[in-house]
């Protein structure tokens, strides 16, 4: 129930009411993903299933735990030291995407925002890390990892590692574009990643 409740507040903050906070500040809706097949909108489903997936699959273990073996869960794995591991990330987490879109303020998107100018964020978190949000998600799927093991939260991590890293390639190619040598500087100073 507790890791439940903890997907409940991790959505509801990092995303819902981030796009709140930022449609009133600005009249700026932060989700860009549209009804397209390109690349950018087909991750965004992508994105969409893996955040559907993850709530089965903690609505299965928080509410219906004789489901819980159809997930096939990895039982030799199912230790106190991997589940403490398992909050520590998730925990970390999400202090890290919140900090990190506080940071970016109104330059804060879900997706590529093609329409409405922002400034490059590269002070703060981003000085460390190119990518600190998508870092806080792939910690948080680790993390749902080690708190329950299973077939289903590895598909989670695999699936998010392509997804992620597909959409980093997206901006990446649009920040170029669209801040030319700033963001090139940009990239020679601070790791995609870490």
């Amino acid at each position: 129930m507790l890791l439940f409740a903890y997907f409940i507040l991790y959505f509801l903050l990092v995303f819902v009411l981030r796009s709140v906070l930022l449609w009133k500040k600005t009249g700026i809706n932060p989700f860009t993903f549209k009804k397209t097949d390109n690349a950018h909108d087909y991750n965004g489903k992508v994105f969409t299933f893996i955040t559907a997936l993850e709530l089965i699959v903690v609505s299965i273990f928080a509410f219906k735990n004789e489901w819980y073996e159809y997930l096939l869960p990895f039982w030799y794995l199912d230790n106190p030291t991997f589940l403490k591991i398992g909050w520590v990330f998730l925990l970390f987490s999400l202090i890290l995407v919140w900090f990190s879109q506080s940071q970016m303020s109104s330059s804060w998107r879900i997706g590529i925002d093609e329409n409405n100018k922002t400034e490059l964020v590269t002070k703060g978190v981003f000085s460390i890390s190119r990518n600190p949000i998508f870092l806080g998600i792939m910690i948080t799927n680790i993390g749902l990892f080690l708190v329950i093991p299973n077939a289903f939260t590895l598909l989670i991590i695999s699936l998010s590692t392509i997804s992620v890293n597909t959409q980093i390639r997206l901006e990446e190619e649009f920040l170029k574009r669209e801040f030319g040598n700033e963001y090139k500087e940009y990239t020679k100073k601070v790791r995609r990643w870490f």
